[in-house]
């Protein structure tokens, strides 16, 4: 690690009054925002039904603007390793994953909504939160990088597969 976790909380000396504490004040609200989507991602990863790869999107952004070391562990934790790539630059989620992925978060929420409906569980309050998350991941998934960029692939390896070809 670059930095240690304390850099966190000492936001870098600005020109001015006022601005290194407005500066300290950001991060460490990003920092907190980035900790509520880390929590969410992990009730995601674990329930079905609830979207995960957005709230680790919203959590990689809070912590490259808060903490840069925080983001580099939450992405290499084992939890939530697989979903990395999607999260980091130059990495596309695939057309077929995107749409597995929307298909069973709706299901799933399909399914959990009439369960709790016949069970006398569901509160209207509940039932809005649970679509109005479906619908930030649904839109976070259609907005994800769709391929590589007009300029050529991403990686190296991409290039070569592209043309038909191995590696040299």
């Amino acid at each position: 690690m670059d930095q240690p976790p304390v850099a966190c909380a000492n936001a870098p000396r600005h020109a001015g009054t006022g601005s290194a504490a407005l500066s300290r004040t950001r991060r460490w609200l990003f920092a907190a925002l980035g900790a509520l989507a880390t929590v969410l991602a992990v009730v995601g990863a674990i329930l079905p039904g609830v979207p995960t790869t957005i709230f680790l999107i919203i959590a990689s952004y809070c912590f490259t603007r808060s903490c840069p070391w925080l983001e580099e562990r939450l992405l290499s934790h084992r939890l939530f390793a697989p979903y990395a790539p999607y999260v980091r630059q130059g990495a596309p989620m695939p057309r077929r994953a995107r749409v597995i992925a929307i298909a069973a978060m709706w299901v799933s929420i399909a399914m959990s909504l009439i369960g709790l409906e016949r069970a006398g569980w569901l509160s209207p309050l509940f039932a809005a939160g649970l679509v109005g998350s479906a619908v930030i991941g649904t839109i976070a998934i259609l907005l994800m990088r769709r391929g590589p960029s007009p300029s050529g692939p991403v990686h190296p390896a991409a290039s070569a597969s592209a043309r038909g070809g191995g590696s040299a």
